[in-house]
């Protein structure tokens, strides 16, 4: 299939790429210059998408997206920033994806992702919620940091952020096996004792920790001093201690957890502790404009050539695509995207990145945010691969 069309649809090499959103929508463009002005600083609830235009998945949301700016006049903002061209939005909120829809809610300083369809009313619904919210907060007298009129700029005054207690799952003697020992996900279980001092001042944290991991590690508390069959299964001999339960445990065995004891180190630990059971990134032939494009959205498309196979027959090949899944492995942490092509076969992506249709293997790493690209200088090795990524 010939790459031309499909590969200059790719924002990093296209020129030709124009915002999804005009002045006559309801849905308000953001930019590096009004960010934090109209979204950080303000009192409203924001709804926040961060895409590319070359991106498929942006284009098809427009139409839903638009729908719910409207819906919500007057009630939330529902806004839009091209990361093309204003790249520093995104780069605090860790958008790794097109689109990333963030929910700019009660604490303005750690916006919610957006997991939910993409429909508008879903969106809508989820945009209500959090106006919920805001308006409880108000009512109770804590309206955290909702707003930017008390001059603060949207920067909290230190401490961890407000966590929600219901985000730490109760565990007892009876739910303990089939919550944490039976389940695939990386779990952070905390024994404590009501009385315990060290305890109750981990408890804000432990929620913070908690509410922040949601979706991707689960943290849990049992009171050792009622469910003392599991308290005396795990040797627990004070309070608070945090034990670790790997992803995937079927054997019940846990490790001792050696962190810091405030929310940021909690969810540091477990951040990188999920990371190890991220599965290695799959490399790719590419055979169509799809495949590149896909590659493109993620932070960093690692793009190789490799000889035709008559030139090194099956056993060659087979080496270099080894060599690129062990590469792959190893920086499977950063989510990056890995494909390949034959010699030859592709010569418009070929020629867009400058590999020239000789010198095989090649290797070029793609930032299709920056809208850059560059190719391996050294050699095609453990080494040099490892020299260039890093």
């Amino acid at each position: 299939m010939d790459m031309t069309t499909g590969w200059l649809v790719v924002a990093f090499l296209a020129a030709t790429a124009h915002a999804l959103y005009s002045p006559s929508d309801d849905v308000i463009e953001l930019t590096s210059s009004n960010f934090q002005q109209k979204v950080i600083q303000s009192g409203d609830v924001w709804l926040v998408e961060f895409y590319a235009p070359w991106c498929g998945h942006c284009k098809n949301l427009v139409p839903e997206w638009k729908k719910a700016a409207t819906a919500l006049k007057g009630v939330a903002k529902v806004g839009a920033v091209d990361m093309t061209a204003h790249q520093s939005v995104g780069g605090p909120y860790n958008v790794r994806g097109f689109p990333t829809i963030k929910v700019f809610g009660l604490n303005k300083d750690k916006p919610e992702d957006y997991n939910g369809a993409r429909s508008a009313q879903a969106m809508v619904d989820s945009a209500l919620q959090q106006v919920q919210k805001v308006v409880k907060a108000r009512l109770s007298g804590k309206g955290g940091k909702s707003g930017g009129s008390g001059g603060s700029g949207g920067q909290g005054s230190g401490g961890s952020k407000p966590g929600n207690k219901d985000d730490v799952i109760e565990l007892t003697d009876s739910n303990f096996e089939d919550q944490v020992l039976n389940s695939d996900d990386l779990w952070l279980v905390e024994f404590f004792a009501p009385w315990c001092g060290h305890c109750k001042r981990l408890e804000p944290e432990w929620a913070s920790a908690a509410t922040e991991l949601k979706g991707k590690v689960k943290l849990g508390a049992l009171d050792a001093t009622v469910h003392t069959v599991m308290a005396s299964r795990y040797q627990i001999q004070g309070f608070p201690t945090i034990k670790v339960f790997a992803a995937g445990k079927k054997d019940g065995d846990a490790t001792d957890y050696q962190g810091g004891r405030t929310a940021s180190d909690i969810v540091a630990y477990a951040l990188d502790a999920h990371a190890e059971n991220i599965p290695p990134p799959e490399v790719v032939e590419v055979v169509g404009s799809e495949v590149m494009k896909a590659c493109a959205e993620k932070q960093l498309c690692v793009v190789s050539f490799l000889p035709h196979i008559l030139d090194t027959g099956a056993s060659g090949r087979n080496q270099y695509l080894e060599q690129l899944r062990m590469m792959g492995e190893k920086y499977k942490k950063k989510v990056w995207g890995w494909v390949w092509a034959e010699a030859g076969a592709q010569s418009a992506l070929e020629e867009a990145l400058g590999i020239g249709g000789f010198g095989y293997p090649a290797m070029a790493a793609v930032n299709s945010r920056k809208m850059k690209y560059a190719t391996l200088k050294g050699s095609f090795s453990e080494t040099g691969i490892n020299e260039f990524l890093r």
